[in-house]
């Protein structure tokens, strides 16, 4: 038993170590007061760097934990580095922010560590009970960081909105599952999907199905479900707002992969028409809301509804080469959106953060850095070649054509059209218009870093990307053989 148990425990070593690191640095935050934000920050970063290491180095292949309730494959290890990279740049750019807006209080990084457990669960889930223990565990943190600010009207209305939708959310899920229960008799994706294939589209499963993708399409901010995002981006705290846009996205993407792939094979031809449609409508939707946006952040949030659904159009193939297009979609975005937000934290004027795209009007003549930093990275999501999000939207693209869903990615290239236009209208702002009062002083060194690393890396996406695409070819093999 203490043998199985120890095992067990191997498996989900990261996650372990990061729970112990949540629990003792929540202590020293505890007896040493607020003095202790940076030892807490800086140290939860040397743990989330410790979990990637373990996550990559030791094993490969195939590993379970807790009678097959989690697994560990090199598609769940893909999906926690993404995890891990996205927390950790959130910790880096939060410090000098948090300090600012003096929030700096330790029990950030505390959160930041809890969701992103939670996080690694929900992508080594493969028993609907282990997937809804990750995905609580992540919410809850989430729902606290989103009020963080707890002396802001808009932070805390952030954190109560996406509290009472989250909750929402959760039933719905939980409501979805218990019919598939129902109708299998177990919890497990291998022995669910068995039980769909031998007995075929069943009314149960169906109804079952709509409610589990509702829950999950929550998550990752697609249309319909999608009404949380605008204002809890707008409203939380910058950082906690970055967080939101990448690691979250990431762990609910991956998530969703697995359950539809590995739990509901036997009805990919109906669970592909929901995911379709939630697609179209995110890209169309995110496409066409932010081009009225005045506020950064809020263009942000429908941006990333957008762009949440163009990742759903490699997990409507139900491919390995769908999978592995999602995977490189996530990869790409989380480094970018990271970029993004260094250059929105940038935004600070007179000591006061501005966040309306009119003050950056005329930043290529105040500050041609920045300017050119967030051209690049704003023609990168709008997928102009031959930057990285040009190649995130092909990979899924290619994978559509595969299956002959020809009509959604037609869809998918008018979307990406519409899109261009606010992403670009921001360069003609930052290139050719009056130009606002300058920024405030330079970004930090961190700030700067993470900048232009990535920049960089959309710049020379083409150059790099052969470790990239062979991670994300390793990964998918292990959904779809």
């Amino acid at each position: 038993m203490s043998s199985n148990l120890a095992s067990d425990l191997q498996v989900l070593f990261p996650e372990c170590l990061l729970a112990l690191a949540a629990m003792g640095l929540l202590m020293i935050g505890v007896l040493s007061g607020k003095n202790s934000f940076r030892t807490v920050l800086i140290a939860s970063v040397c743990a989330l760097a410790v979990a990637g290491y373990f996550v990559v180095a030791p094993v490969t292949g195939v590993q379970s934990a807790f009678g097959n309730a989690f697994i560990a494959d090199n598609f769940s290890r893909f999906a926690k580095v993404l995890i891990l990279l996205g927390s950790a740049l959130t910790l880096l750019m939060s410090q000098e922010f948090l300090e600012h807006e003096k929030i700096a209080n330790f029990e950030f990084p505390v959160l930041v560590l809890l969701a992103t457990i939670g996080m690694l669960f929900m992508v080594s889930a493969a028993n609907f009970v282990a997937l809804y223990l990750g995905f609580e565990l992540q919410s809850l943190a989430l729902y606290v960081l989103a009020a963080f600010n707890r002396d802001s009207v808009r932070s805390s209305e952030a954190g109560l909105k996406y509290f009472v939708l989250g909750a929402l959310s959760s039933g719905m899920m939980l409501y979805g599952i218990s019919f598939i229960y129902g109708f299998a008799g177990t919890t497990s994706f291998a022995a669910v999907a068995q039980a769909v294939a031998h007995a075929g589209p069943n009314i149960g499963v169906i109804f079952g199905l709509v409610f589990l993708i509702a829950g999950l399409a929550f998550k990752i901010s697609a249309v319909p479900f999608h009404m949380w995002t605008p204002d809890v981006y707008e409203g939380s705290p910058t950082p906690i707002t970055a967080f939101f846009s990448i690691a979250p996205k990431t762990a609910a993407m991956a998530l969703f992969l697995r359950v539809m792939i590995e739990a509901m094979p036997g009805v990919i031809h109906e669970w592909r028409q929901i995911v379709v449609f939630v697609s179209v409508l995110s890209m169309f939707l995110g496409s066409i809301a932010a081009i009225g946006q005045t506020s950064i952040k809020r263009l942000m949030a429908y941006s990333s509804i957008a762009h949440m659904g163009y990742a759903l159009i490699g997990l409507a193939a139900g491919t390995f080469l769908g999978v592995e297009g999602v995977l490189i979609y996530l990869a790409i975005y989380v480094i970018t959106n990271a970029g993004v937000f260094v250059c929105i934290l940038a935004m600070r004027r007179q000591g006061r953060m501005v966040e309306t795209i009119p003050d950056l009007a005329g930043l290529a003549r105040t500050d041609p850095r920045l300017a050119l930093a967030f051209a690049v990275l704003f023609i990168s999501l709008a997928g102009i070649p031959p930057f990285a999000g040009f190649w995130a939207k092909f990979y899924v693209f290619l994978a559509a054509i595969e299956v002959h869903l020809y009509a959604l990615t037609v869809l998918a290239v008018v979307s990406s059209v519409i899109g261009a236009y606010y992403y670009l209208r921001i360069v003609k702002i930052m290139y050719f218009d009056e130009a606002a009062p300058a920024f405030d002083g330079a970004m930090g060194v961190r700030l700067g870093a993470i900048l232009v690393g990535s920049s960089l890396f959309n710049l020379l996406f083409v150059v790099i990307a052969s470790p990239l695409v062979g991670a994300a070819v390793v990964g998918a093999k292990a959904l779809v053989p």
